[in-house]
């Protein structure tokens, strides 16, 4: 991009010069133009000559360079100049928002395991994950990643599974239970019994996703690409005829006089309106939707979602903030802030998050002193004795083990149970909050002929359905990992119309897949993981759903202004074709109206930079 910058400044300075330099010599003007023009049009016409050669004919590269040579062969240099300048301008802009377009993320994702630790031989040996073979033991410390899929045979421990599900909360691991790869070891030591080869492990199939999913990606056609397909041909034939054929017939018209028609005809045939303003309307929408926070990557995106039918939402962090918080706190004979208290106290040494949200709702300083003993029941909860007092915070299941009766908390949420000196002391419930304005987002779309509204999530099934019911969403699939969320939205691609498109919204390395396969990706940026921000077409830079609604709106404003300019481009192309075929128009008139058609495309083209939120 720099080298076609510098090219059109260059051309630019040539053509300024000469055209407002009248040298005693007019040749040296014409040389100034013909310079000019090899530096910012050689390329185009090398391009048309190549293209002939593989038979793709008529094409705009073809145009250009048949309109511009034809423009010189009748003396117009300027003209020629003038076009094929203007044509490298809609081109830079055009190749600018395609340079913004998605990158390759495989190298960008963080969860291909670089190593496996093997017992073999009563030893414990670092090799590839491609050469551990089903049935061996493996050893993951914390801190590791989990290389391979498998059973756990000894250990526990909490996995980090947010590059599999995008759930923050860990997923406790104990023996017996089923470990996949891409996950990461949090604190004990555990074995696994290897259950996959690499090759069909968890990880390895997402990698595969990721790297494949771009080629399902369903592109528009370039409009300037359609167009020249039909309007070239028809162009050319026709000034041939004009050329060739009135002479024929009537003996007393000179061939000078028709091929300068000819020529003419080809010079206002240049449909320079079209492809400066149409490059110009896509590149402003774009900085009209960059001022609010959102990034499209391309052109092509931007049209597609004024098509857009279904929208598939990630939950974590899309539609919910993907923050733990205390939502509510029930006691039990005691205050609610001294259960807080005890709560905080016995997780004081804990980084969980629930531990980290008990924390942060406390909001006190903790005194150590009154920690005198703290125990971790694995995959139940910790044992504490806070001042003079036995605590025990955890799970449904350490209140049953220590046979304790409580009153079970039916809330959506992770209820957490405090017992106090073996009585129960009521619970602590942690959820995830739902982001302000997801409900007021899902109603708008709903208002904007959005046809269906979709959650797709690997939390649990209640969880899920109870977000998806309180934002107001058409369906929800639960406890999905990202394989699953591909073969959904595989299914929802096919209930589309035929020029309809499915948009995904998610934040996750796990929403990578999802985001590429999909007709148009929207990533969440501020928060979202890199790997979902390059995979994504679209990135709301503020996190906002209700963002999705504006960029909605600023894509049909956009293509409206695409088609007016449209619509009165070829009309006004098509009158002043039809004049200059039968003489009445000369060649400055059609100069003048061509430009004319063009400034008028151009500033109504910088409409679509106007800021226009969703109402």
């Amino acid at each position: 991009m720099k080298n076609d910058l510098i090219k059109i400044i260059l051309a630019a300075i040539l053509f300024v010069v000469a055209f407002l330099i009248n040298f005693s010599n007019e040749w040296i003007n014409n040389i100034i133009y013909m310079i000019a023009y090899i530096i910012v049009g050689l390329e185009i016409v090398l391009d048309a000559i190549k293209n002939i050669t593989k038979g793709e004919v008529f094409d705009e590269n073809f145009l250009m360079a048949v309109a511009t040579i034809g423009a010189f062969g009748i003396g117009e240099f300027p003209e020629a100049v003038a076009v094929m300048l203007f044509y490298q301008i809609g081109e830079l802009f055009q190749s600018y928002a395609v340079d913004k377009s998605r990158k390759s993320i495989s190298n960008l994702m963080d969860i291909r395991p670089d190593f496996a630790n093997v017992q073999r031989d009563g030893k414990v040996q670092k090799v590839n994950p491609n050469d551990v073979k089903i049935g061996e033991i493996i050893v993951i410390k914390p801190g590791e990643k989990v290389p391979l899929d498998g059973h756990v045979i000894e250990g526990t421990s909490s996995l980090d599974t947010k590059a599999l599900t995008g759930e923050s909360l860990p997923r406790e691991l104990t023996k017996g239970d089923e470990a996949l790869s891409g996950c990461i070891n949090l604190n004990g030591v555990i074995k696994i019994e290897v259950t996959k080869e690499y090759g069909e492990s968890t990880v390895s199939k997402i990698l595969n996703l990721v790297e494949n999913a771009s080629s399902k990606k369903s592109k528009s056609e370039n409009f300037i690409t359609k167009f020249a397909k039909y309007y070239t041909p028809i162009v050319v034939i026709i000034a041939l005829i004009l050329a060739i054929v009135p002479p024929l017939i009537v003996k007393e018209w000179g061939f000078s006089e028709w091929i300068y028609r000819a020529l003419s005809f080809l010079v206002v045939s240049c449909p320079c309106a079209l492809v400066i303003s149409i490059p110009l309307t896509f590149f402003g929408g774009i900085g009209g939707a960059s001022r609010m926070g959102i990034l499209i990557k391309g052109s092509n995106y931007l049209e597609q979602l004024a098509n857009t039918e279904i929208i598939v939402f990630d939950k974590t962090g899309t539609l919910t903030k993907g923050i733990f918080e205390v939502q509510k706190v029930n006691a039990i004979d005691i205050s609610e802030e001294e259960l807080l208290k005890i709560a905080a106290y016995s997780e004081n040494y804990s980084n969980h998050p629930i531990a980290l949200s008990v924390k942060k709702a406390y909001n006190k300083e903790i005194d150590d002193k009154q920690i005198i003993k703290i125990e971790e029941l694995p995959g139940l909860g910790i044992a504490a004795i806070i001042g003079e007092q036995n605590v025990l915070v955890g799970n449904e299941k350490l209140m049953n083990e220590k046979q304790i009766k409580f009153i079970k908390c039916n809330d959506i949420g992770t209820a957490l149970y405090v017992a106090i000196d073996e009585k129960y002391a009521g619970y602590i419930l942690i959820a995830d909050k739902i982001k302000e304005d997801s409900i007021n987002a899902i109603k708008k779309l709903k208002k904007n002929n959005i046809k269906q509204t979709v959650m797709l999530t690997g939390d649990r099934k209640n969880v899920g359905e109870e977000v998806a019911k309180k934002v107001g969403l058409d369906k929800v699939y639960t406890e999905l990992l990202p394989d699953g969320k591909v073969e959904k939205v595989q299914e929802l691609l096919e209930e589309k119309s035929e020029k309809g498109k499915l948009a995904f919204v998610g934040d996750g390395i796990n929403d990578a897949p999802v985001l590429a396969i999909s007709d148009i990706g929207i990533a969440m940026g501020k928060l979202g993981a890199d790997s979902a921000i390059e995979a994504a077409d679209i990135v709301l830079m503020t996190d906002e759903p209700l963002k999705i609604v504006d960029a909605i709106h600023l894509s049909k404003k956009t293509m409206r202004i695409v088609k007016q300019n449209i619509i009165f481009a070829i009309f006004i192309k098509v009158l002043i074709l039809i004049l200059s075929a039968f003489g009445v128009s000369t060649m400055w008139e059609a100069v003048f109206a061509d430009v004319g058609v063009s400034i008028i495309a151009i500033i109504n083209s910088l409409r679509a930079l106007g800021r226009r939120k969703g109402v």
